[in-house]
């Protein structure tokens, strides 16, 4: 019954208990576990009326165990023994990062970077205390000025500090784990009570204001460290065995990371749109968005940016009449003319940034421009003629880079059979 709820506990050594594992001495597949767990919250509310709020959050867990479960015979008696255990999986989790999305960040400057940086030290030196190093003793302080075990490439102090800088919190206060067990909600909101003031219902058949926020922390993969020895802090740090530090003169980590990543949009950051009395449709949205990617692999920093600005245009022409036998016998067609256009501008920018040199360089990035036009029409109940034709046009942010010029035209028909 346990199994079947979901427990995972020494499900292998009962069966070997039992006698129902082969004592087949060169018998060498593994045993695995596998654990995904998942979390998804969504509430709706109405604070006031015509006022709609959509919260979101979720958190995703996967992770993989195996090992190699092997018989020996040792006097006589089977005895079974776990061999290189090792675990892999990935993590995702809803966040907020609001508190830095508007600060400078470009390839001169970044604060957010910045922060990141110097909050290295203060979270090397919470892990020293907590694990009771005494940090008055010069003799436990690198040449960086770091405790020592605990240096500035260290992936224990490089992920708090990075989410610490980038989500704006204290990093005297941050957690230190690399998971997180509560997702923090993100939210659609909606408002369409302006229609309730004369002014608005006099111009307007429809008004309405959009925003919406999506955050994510991610961890693309962690698996566990097969070099990993148990660290006694009661040790002095220069005489630890060697098999405790890694080649940088750290702690060796009991989990490895490969990269984390943390993501933000804003879509939208906010929406207008609105159709007026003389059928008069406009939308103006503004989008933003930004991922920030930790390679511990090389100690670099990914930052993609991007921001969009649209422009929408519809205008419905009543009654449009014209002589047509695409829809059956020659005749005057009356239906409505329905043209949309879109003009949009996007700016999209990667920058490298260095955690050890004053270097940052834009590696890649685009400014896209690009106009949407259509006109349908409708020649009968099931048939629709629609013109379209889209224009692009791309300037790169890089020299070695040739600008790009994209354009799309046709004529479509529509048929819908049945009803």
């Amino acid at each position: 019954m346990g199994y079947t709820f979901g427990s995972q506990s020494d499900i292998r050594f009962l069966a070997a208990r039992n006698g129902w594992l082969t004592v087949f001495p060169d018998f060498n597949q593994q045993y695995t576990e596998t654990n995904s767990q998942q979390l998804d919250v969504s509430a709706s509310l109405e604070p006031v009326k015509d006022l709609k709020i959509d919260l979101i959050g979720n958190r995703t867990y996967y992770e993989n165990y195996s090992e190699n479960f092997r018989v020996n015979l040792i006097d006589g008696n089977y005895e079974y023994e776990s061999l290189t255990p090792n675990t892999f999986g990935n993590f995702n989790i809803s966040t907020i990062l609001i508190k830095t999305a508007f600060s400078k960040s470009d390839e001169n400057m970044s604060k957010a970077f910045d922060d990141f940086r110097s909050n290295r030290l203060k979270i090397a030196q919470r892990l020293a205390l907590e694990n009771g190093v005494n940090l008055n003793n010069p003799d436990n302080i690198d040449v960086s000025g770091y405790p020592k075990g605990f240096g500035k490439n260290s992936q224990a102090v490089l992920i708090p500090s990075f989410l610490a800088a980038y989500s704006g919190q204290d990093p005297s206060k941050v957690k230190t784990r690399a998971f997180r067990d509560m997702p923090i909600p993100n939210w659609d909101i909606k408002y369409g009570g302006l229609m309730k003031f004369a002014w608005f219902k006099k111009r307007f058949k429809r008004f309405s204001l959009t925003h919406g926020y999506r955050s994510n922390y991610t961890i693309n993969q962690f698996r566990s460290n097969l070099d990993f020895n148990e660290i006694d802090f009661n040790v002095d740090y220069n005489s630890q065995p060697n098999n405790v530090l890694d080649q940088s003169g750290n702690y060796k980590n009991e989990t490895l990371y490969s990269n984390i990543n943390l993501t933000e949009m804003f879509s939208p950051l906010i929406r207008v749109d609105f159709e007026m009395k003389n059928s008069i449709k406009i939308l103006a949205e503004i989008k933003k968005d930004r991922l920030l990617s930790l390679s511990f692999d090389n100690n670099l920093m990914t930052e993609i940016q991007g921001k969009e600005y649209i422009l929408g245009l519809g205008y419905r022409i009543k009654d449009v009449r014209i002589k047509s036998n695409l829809a059956g016998p020659r005749k005057r067609v009356v239906s409505d003319l329905n043209m949309k256009a879109d003009i949009s501008v996007r700016d999209n920018k990667t920058i490298i940034r260095y955690l050890d040199l004053e270097n940052n360089q834009i590696t890649s990035g685009q400014t896209i421009w690009g106009l949407k036009y259509s006109a349908d029409y409708t020649f009968s109940k099931n048939l629709t003629g629609i013109f379209y034709f889209d224009y692009a046009f791309s300037e790169y942010a890089i020299s070695t880079a040739f600008p790009q010029t994209t354009i799309r035209a046709g004529l479509t028909l529509r048929y819908n059979f049945g009803n």
